[in-house]
């Protein structure tokens, strides 16, 4: 069906780059002349429902928001009115995607825009597809106010002269029923992948918890010239050779190993610094490395986003300077707990008071004690633990805190030789679902983009579509929101 789809026979300039040509019969509007903004406040309603907008998910109840994002302000009595249908633009961070369609009445900071339709002929299911389109945010840049592009605040006297394309009712209908027909589709396939990924986790994590806190299988162990006799046994429970750890939600370990703190492994335990609070900003390219929770992704260090600092924001945060080996550990927001180990490629390097680093003494291993802060036991440590303020938190003297099994250095050498080789096919397996995933992503986006500004033509698709209830195309807002960077600042009053 999809490959059948045709572009429409006629076309016409529309003078708005983002969209280029539109077909000949298609409307080109002015954003103002579609909206109107709604400026009701919550003082003279006094409605208790709370909404936010979270980037590429869109409006939902601030309740559902669990781990993700901050504090509201408790008063909400100057929050702007929401109805449904309404079309919620936050300001500050549309041209990253923090905009949607309500499905609630309720209200929300005064940070955000609330646009109402002139014409109620007018689908706000597409007007919503025409805001979400990457390009038409991205185009936003040039008539934002700021130094950096996704925190740019877009006056709305500006944004309502922006153009859009606009179909007649009945086309956007059938836009609408095709669109969320086949991206339903293409969600489903990706959940699917999501649970094997899901899976594959499980079984990853159940070898990296045995091999750190029992040690070697007996065949490995035989094969690395360690002793073999303290491996669980088949059926998982501890054989001979284990002591007691003294901790309690540690249990055995083998009679070899020890189990001090985090603190008495580490040479340092530090976090780092913002560099506003110190009248100095982060840049879009320089020096030095400015690394953020959202650059700590599946145990590594990833280039998403880049950040910089120059050497004297650098020299005037010292404390924060990273080395090579330098364990990093996110302390606060929504991705808490997630680690990775500081790379010699990625230095200079420094950070910021959402991550804290340990730099590890002769003790340990830098990647084994690593393993360790991934481990299931230590993950429900950091949320017993976590302070559940603006956004959850550990500190530092909790981290430093947590008890740790430690063999020898030789074996733990040997330890992440086995994990290595023992999860490679299902970190492989893994990797190629989430390509799969990306490539699923990437098409949909580009099926939307051209169906949405009239690049293809689907009228005759959408009449063929059966009869069914219309699939889920949201995805789970956990599973997108595991960077804080996807949750919307909530603005007080």
């Amino acid at each position: 069906m999809i490959a059948d789809l045709k572009p429409y026979a006629e076309y016409k300039e529309s003078d708005a780059p983002w969209f280029g040509d539109v077909p000949v019969h298609w409307d080109v509007k002015r954003l103002g002349s579609v909206f109107g903004e709604r400026g009701e406040t919550n003082e003279k309603y006094e409605v208790t429902e709370v909404l936010s907008v979270l980037k590429d998910i869109g409006v939902i109840p601030y309740s559902e928001k669990g781990r993700i994002g901050n504090k509201k302000s408790e008063d909400i009595g100057r929050y702007k009115i929401v109805c449904p249908d309404d079309l919620v633009v936050n300001c500050m961070n549309v041209i990253i995607g923090s905009v949607g369609r309500s499905r609630y009445t309720g209200c929300l900071s005064p940070v955000y825009y609330v646009l109402k339709r002139r014409k109620l002929e007018n689908l706000p299911r597409y007007l919503e597809l025409v805001f979400q389109h990457k390009s038409f945010q991205r185009s936003l840049v040039r008539i934002g106010n700021g130094i950096l592009a996704h925190r740019m605040r877009i006056p709305m006297e500006k944004l309502k002269a922006e153009l859009i394309p606009l179909p007649p009712p009945d086309e956007q209908a059938a836009i609408v029923r095709f669109l969320d027909w086949v991206t339903g589709k293409l969600e489903r396939a990706i959940r699917a992948k999501r649970k094997v990924i899901a899976l594959l986790g499980e079984q990853k994590q159940a070898i990296i918890h045995h091999a750190v806190t029992r040690g070697l299988p007996a065949q490995a162990s035989a094969q690395a010239g360690l002793d073999p006799s303290v491996p669980l046994s088949a059926c998982g429970h501890a054989q001979a050779g284990l002591k007691p750890s003294g901790i309690p939600w540690l249990g055995d370990i083998p009679q070899h190993w020890e189990a001090p703190r985090v603190k008495q492994c580490a040479r340092k335990i530090s976090k780092g610094t913002t560099p506003s609070t110190e009248g100095r900003e982060i840049l879009e390219s320089g020096p030095v490395r400015f690394l953020k929770a959202e650059n700590i992704s599946a145990g590594r260090i990833t280039d998403k986003p880049l950040c910089f600092i120059d050497e004297g924001t650098n020299r005037m945060i010292r404390r924060s300077q990273l080395a090579e080996n330098d364990i990093l550990f996110v302390i606060a927001g929504a991705t808490l707990g997630k680690t990775a180990v500081v790379s010699l490629e990625v230095l200079p390097a420094n950070t910021n008071q959402a991550v804290a680093f340990i730099r590890p003494n002769s003790r340990v291993v830098p990647s084994f004690l690593e393993l360790w802060l991934q481990s299931p036991r230590i993950k429900e440590l950091i949320w017993l633990n976590a302070v559940q303020s603006a956004q959850p938190n550990l500190s530092m003297a909790d981290l430093g805190n947590f008890a740790t099994p430690v063999p020898p250095c030789n074996e733990q050498e040997q330890i992440l030789e086995f994990v290595k080789s023992a999860t490679k096919p299902m970190s492989e397996a893994s990797s190629r679902l989430e390509r799969e995933i990306e490539l699923l992503r990437e098409y949909r986006t580009r099926l939307v983009a051209d169906v949405v500004t009239g690049k293809l033509d689907v009228r005759e698709a959408a009449a063929r579509l059966p009869d069914e209830a219309a699939p889920d195309t949201a995805e789970d807002a956990a599973e997108l929101s595991d960077d804080p960077e996807t949750a919307d600042e909530e603005a007080g009053p």
